[in-house]
């Protein structure tokens, strides 16, 4: 299952929040260069640009269909189709954004330290990841992908490891001139209730399970996971739910 812009921008308004916050949080008055890795459908490269009007902002994602849809949405920056894990820039950087991101790429011991090397002097690298493996949402889909009929397909699945703030806070730190590292629970009120939740989570967690189960399986798989969704997560009055949702955040100045 590749990933889809148009159902990662259902709830554009939520997934938008915690960048608006993050990219609030840079010290940089001005920047002269920004990038936005993993940029999606460019909602973030949105947020940054707004917030550098005079820098050249760029954006990068290794999906087809989110960098058409950032180009189609800010046909005036420049977004290439890349991986991450590869991206070397070709001079200093001053800021580099990584908005709910560099969770989907393995060993951040080595990832991290690359990507602030790419800043120039005083430049900010700055990332939000959600910090919900231990979240309902997330343990539901491994229960389910372990006990289905499915689970030769997928009961291997896992995303990659992620670590505490401490982790990260050390890590970075000897090559920081200022580091600050946080932890935000956001709460998004969802009016499609559980169906919302699980819609939510098929356009990002989800993904790695769907991809590699065939239509009926999928069809299945997520009837099963909404029913441990049902369970784990109360209704509002009106039929709406409230999500928690953890995340990290991490601004780094070298």
């Amino acid at each position: 299952m590749t990933w889809s812009a148009t159902q990662y921008r259902r709830f554009e308004d939520e997934r938008t929040r915690p960048v608006r916050d993050l990219v609030a949080a840079i010290p940089l008055a001005t920047a002269a260069t920004a990038v936005d890795l993993g940029c999606g459908p460019g909602n973030s490269t949105e947020v940054l640009a707004a917030r550098y009007p005079q820098a050249r902002v760029s954006g990068l994602d290794s999906s087809q269909d989110m960098i058409d849809s950032a180009r189609q949405r800010l046909p005036q920056l420049h977004f290439d189709v890349a991986d991450i894990a590869q991206w070397q820039a070709d001079a200093p950087v001053d800021v580099i954004l990584a908005n709910a991101a560099l969770q989907w790429l393995p060993d951040h011991a080595a990832l991290y330290p690359h990507l602030l090397a790419q800043l120039a002097d005083g430049g900010c690298l700055a990332i939000q990841t959600p910090d919900n493996l231990d979240e309902p949402a997330h343990r539901i889909a491994r229960e389910v992908a372990t006990s289905g009929p499915w689970r030769a397909a997928i009961g291997h699945v896992a995303h990659p490891d992620r670590h505490p703030a401490a982790w990260y806070y050390a890590l970075l730190k000897p090559h920081c001139q200022h580091l600050e590292v946080w932890r935000t629970t956001y709460l998004h009120p969802l009016a499609g209730g559980h169906d919302a939740i699980v819609e939510w989570f098929k356009g990002s967690a989800l993904r790695p399970y769907l991809a590699l189960l065939d239509a009926p399986q999928q069809a299945a798989f997520l009837a099963e996971y909404r029913r441990g969704i049902a369970q784990a997560y109360a209704l509002l009055d009106d039929g709406s739910a409230l999500l928690p949702f953890p995340r990290l955040f991490i601004v780094a100045t070298r």
